[in-house]
């Protein structure tokens, strides 16, 4: 709930899937291969991941946040770790 008294579910608007990275694209964008799908989108790294200055890679496994309007282009809200 936001300070006027809105409820705010922002989280359910949006589909999320895992994939990994295929390559880095020019302007901060990235091709992910979906785990489920034999899918190439195009991914760019979210404002919160931009400021704590956290690195992805080609390889990298990444949680994508897609907008039902457009499955071609996602968020990276998350990188997994690599052990």
């Amino acid at each position: 709930m936001d300070k006027y008294g809105n409820i705010n579910d922002s989280n359910k608007e949006f589909v999320e899937k895992i994939g990994t990275v295929r390559e880095a694209l020019p302007d901060a964008k990235f091709s992910i291969e979906l785990d489920e799908e034999e899918k190439l989108v195009v991914g760019y790294i979210s404002g919160k991941m931009r400021k704590a200055r956290i690195k992805v890679m080609p390889g990298d496994k990444v949680k994508v946040q897609f907008s039902p309007y457009d499955e071609n282009t996602g968020r990276i809200v998350f990188r997994m770790k690599n052990i």
